[in-house]
């Protein structure tokens, strides 16, 4: 069985969901994360954001351990939907990072918390809306990508991915195995030997004069070289 929790490069994540088949979510470039360089991974646990800290208190308290909070604020750049004290609760219940289609407020201190974050970036101001009577929305959009408790979520400096549970462990298997064969490749290229002098770049061009309709890709598959991008 897969350790998911071990965060994963988001990279070969993306490049094993093209090589299977499996469309996963990608969450909104324009968020960024507040603390560059650290990875995160986990269930998502998503909510809809209605303008008061209750759902948000209930979704922690309800998460499972080692979670992702996952807030829907609309992507709305007129207030804050996070703080210090709930990301202080979320590090706290032992949550992993959280990702918020909104904006931040008390930057400062969130870096002394050190919850890795993703968000639209910080504003000083909290909700100002009167906040609307109901249930917490157990589910989030992110631009318009679904987020559910079934989901797991991936980020790091590229982005953030959201795989769902269908085929899950086999894209993290053949990610890991991408992962090491580019690592493998990158040692030998700081070991003097070059990319093209590894998938002997010469005999491709060779062979693509001979039939111009051959790529690099179908190449690599007949000769049993690799590379990704």
């Amino acid at each position: 069985m897969i350790d998911l929790s071990i965060p994963r490069p988001t990279a070969p994540l993306a490049d094993a969901a093209v090589r299977l088949g499996i469309r996963i979510g990608i969450a909104p470039v324009a968020l960024v994360p507040l603390l560059p360089g650290r990875a995160f991974a986990g269930p998502a646990a998503p909510v809809t954001h209605l303008g008061s800290v209750d759902v948000l208190l209930e979704t922690i308290d309800d998460a499972p351990p080692g979670a992702v909070l996952v807030v829907d604020n609309g992507g709305r750049h007129d207030e804050a939907c996070v703080g210090d004290l709930m990301l202080l609760e979320a590090a706290m219940a032992g949550m992993r990072g959280a990702v918020i289609w909104g904006r931040h407020r008390d930057t400062a201190q969130l870096r002394e918390i050190g919850l890795p974050l993703f968000s639209l970036g910080a504003h000083p101001f909290g909700p100002r809306r009167v906040p609307p009577a109901g249930r917490a929305m157990r589910s989030a959009f992110l631009d318009g990508v679904p987020v559910t408790g079934d989901d797991w979520i991936v980020a790091d400096d590229d982005g953030v991915l959201v795989i769902g549970p269908e085929r899950r462990d086999e894209l993290v298997e053949v990610a890991a195995r991408i992962q090491t064969v580019e690592g493998a490749q990158s040692d030998r290229m700081r070991g003097g030997a070059s990319l093209r002098r590894q998938l002997d770049f010469a005999e491709y061009r060779r062979r693509q004069a001979l039939d111009p309709e051959l790529t690099l890709r179908r190449y690599l598959q007949d000769t049993g070289g690799a590379i990704e991008t």
